[in-house]
């Protein structure tokens, strides 16, 4: 074999190794960004299924909360309006697919929002009627709403861990440039809020007065 033909030889195995190297990153990179984007998907279906909990509870929950005799029938509104908004909110997103745009998912978050502050002013008036309050229907949803309010801020968190992880590779070298050929989209996260820290305020102990606010420290 002359010298010439060696060389295409070489050149040939070089092309295919380089052919065969970038086929299995090119695999391995798509695998792993679908892997990711199983893993915020999923997590967005355990989001909404803590956040249906919540508004599967409230039609009972309204039920009983009536049955007080002149009850503020504004705050039942209230709440029956701001579930029927969450309601709109959802038939527009995919219950199984992480929204892909943040205006989609902070009119979400706004709408659920809204339902928690509603939950939260009808709760508080119910201190003044204390036949709700012994009343064991009532307590049982107390629990159960508290319980999915706890388990909405840790779905939430668990949420915004998966979108972080696919987020980091999709902006990654060299996962971004097979993220940019396959049309692999960073997420948005839920954003934070005031109190975002805790689950959202829905108040048991009406008699115990709340907490004092820590007093701010000045700066050195």
């Amino acid at each position: 074999m002359n010298r010439f033909a060696l060389g295409c030889v070489v050149v040939l195995l070089v092309v295919l190794f380089v052919a065969v190297f970038a086929a299995l990153a090119l695999g391995g990179g798509y695998n792993r960004l679908v892997r990711l984007q199983q893993a915020v998907d999923q997590s967005w279906a355990q989001v909404q299924n803590v956040y249906q909990r919540r508004a599967d509870l409230i039609p009972n929950l309204v039920g009983t909360v009536s049955g007080a005799a002149n009850f503020e029938k504004s705050t039942l509104v209230e709440v029956t309006n701001a579930r029927a908004s969450v309601g709109r909110v959802q038939t527009q997103i995919d219950p199984n697919k992480a929204p892909t745009d943040a205006a989609q998912l902070e009119k979400f978050q706004a709408a659920q929002g809204e339902l928690s502050n509603a939950l939260s002013r009808l709760l508080v008036v119910v201190e003044r009627y204390p036949e709700l309050k012994a009343n064991q229907n009532f307590l049982t949803l107390q629990a159960q709403l508290e319980g999915t309010e706890n388990r909405i801020s840790v779905e939430r968190g668990n949420f915004n861990s998966a979108v972080q992880n696919y987020n980091v590779a999709v902006r990654s070298f060299p996962t971004n440039l097979v993220a940019g050929m396959l049309g692999f989209a960073p997420r948005p996260f839920f954003t934070a809020q005031t109190g975002a820290e805790r689950a959202p305020a829905v108040q048991f102990n009406f008699g115990s007065p709340a907490p004092a606010a820590p007093a701010a420290t000045a700066s050195p």
